[in-house]
């Protein structure tokens, strides 16, 4: 799971990146709002955590900016402004949550979990990716009606790609979900992975390609 934080306080941001990192987390910061956009287009991030209170752009005017384009990704509000009208305009313009500062990491953690946790639900357990069906309870696969004969980690790569289409999904993200407790995945483990995949996927109507420099991305 990969977060972006925008926070210009440097000695929060080290606390932040170091708790999230032990909890799990892959961290990328930015100090100013005006970058944050063009990091968060490729699809690579999970949660954003933003800070009210930034240098030139502010960070409820990021978010309002996120939401007009289209950006769905879960983001929660850091800010010292704690009066009402602060914390319902930031709903109100597009936040999930909103937390005053100074806060308690085992809260700030328990809501980050709950975020990411509630934008990748799936209503229902059966997912289709054009002739792609998943059955998300079961791990069954059928392509173009047939079954799909997947491996533990080809069923954890297919599954990840297709809850994420048509977003790109970081090759370093595919290697952390295939990951165990007691083995590490390789980026050159995962492009193995991916070729043994597209070979079982053949010329069913269904494409993995390769966005360079980022990862993979399914397509019908």
């Amino acid at each position: 799971m990969r977060i972006l934080l925008v926070e210009d306080d440097p000695l929060l941001s080290a606390g932040l990146r170091d708790a999230l990192g032990q909890a799990g987390y892959e961290m990328d910061h930015l100090a100013a709002a005006e970058p944050a956009p063009d990091a968060l287009a490729h699809g690579m991030h999970d949660l954003a955590i933003v800070d009210l209170g930034l240098p030139g752009m502010d960070g409820l005017t990021l978010v309002r900016r996120l939401r007009a384009a289209g950006n769905k990704l879960p983001i929660l509000v850091l800010t010292a402004r704690d009066g009402l009208s602060d914390r319902v305009s930031g709903l109100n313009d597009g936040a999930d949550d909103y937390m005053i500062k100074p806060f308690l990491l085992p809260e700030l953690l328990a809501r980050v979990q709950a975020l990411i946790r509630r934008s990748q639900s799936v209503a229902s357990s059966l997912l289709a990716v054009g002739p792609l069906k998943l059955d998300l309870s079961t791990h069954e696969a059928w392509l173009a009606g047939e079954p799909l004969p997947l491996t533990g980690r080809e069923w954890d790569l297919l599954q990840a790609l297709a809850l994420a289409a048509p977003k790109v999904v970081a090759k370093r993200r595919l290697a952390d979900s295939l990951s165990r407790w007691d083995k590490e995945v390789t980026d050159n483990a995962v492009e193995i992975y991916v070729s043994r995949l597209r070979a079982k996927l053949g010329d069913g109507g269904l494409v993995i390609r390769t966005v360079r420099g980022i990862g993979y991305r399914i397509d019908a």
